[in-house]
């Protein structure tokens, strides 16, 4: 049994149709990128860039994209069966490839572990099921609350009602928004943090 406020939560994620990020966060493509079995996403810098890197472990083996451009940098289809999943690694990780190769990269997914739910200048991200088991992510700047109509502090940004939800959550930098299912990876990006001096 669901308290009355629980219900009117659930239909408030119910009645929100899928709506755009609001500005500053841009798609990085006006679609997903298809990965088929991916298991798990991570995050790094590009040491040259500066360009936040997403690491995408799955079945067919391990990519990095850059975050910004969507460009796939570097892939390795046959990892070694010892480091292939982050399961193997006490902190959930993989050996990182091409401009980061040699640091050990946290991947967040089927196997566990998450990424950052909010950055230093107050987004927050969020899954939800109202309708499990899909899931819905509802990015915000209310600080999870929800309270008012979408689209105000709130934005249903992505429906996961065709794939399962893997992890959702922004990099280190807070300058990426990532969402990974079983078939796909959606990415937000923004220049900067906003500043309120």
């Amino acid at each position: 049994m669901i308290t009355e406020y629980q219900q009117r939560l659930r239909d408030r994620y119910l009645a929100a149709p899928v709506m755009s990020a609001p500005a500053p966060w841009q798609p990085v493509l006006d679609r997903r990128i298809p990965i088929e079995g991916l298991l798990g996403i991570g995050f790094a810098v590009h040491p040259d860039t500066g360009h936040d890197l997403v690491m995408v472990v799955s079945h067919d083996g391990h990519g990095l994209y850059d975050a910004v451009t969507s460009e796939k940098i570097a892939r390795d289809r046959d990892p070694d069966p010892a480091t292939s999943t982050p399961d193997t690694h006490p902190d959930l990780a993989c050996p990182g490839l091409g401009p980061v190769a040699g640091t050990e990269i946290r991947i967040a997914g089927l196997f566990g572990g998450g990424l950052h739910s909010t950055t230093p200048d107050g987004w927050t991200v969020d899954a939800v099921s109202p309708d499990w088991p899909h899931d819905r992510i509802i990015l915000s700047t209310d600080g999870g609350a929800h309270n008012a109509a979408a689209g105000g502090t709130w934005w249903h940004v992505f429906h996961s009602d065709y794939s399962e939800l893997r992890t959702a959550g922004f990099s280190p930098t807070g300058l990426t928004l990532a969402i990974a299912t079983s078939s796909d990876l959606t990415l937000w990006t923004r220049p900067q943090f906003h500043s309120e001096d």
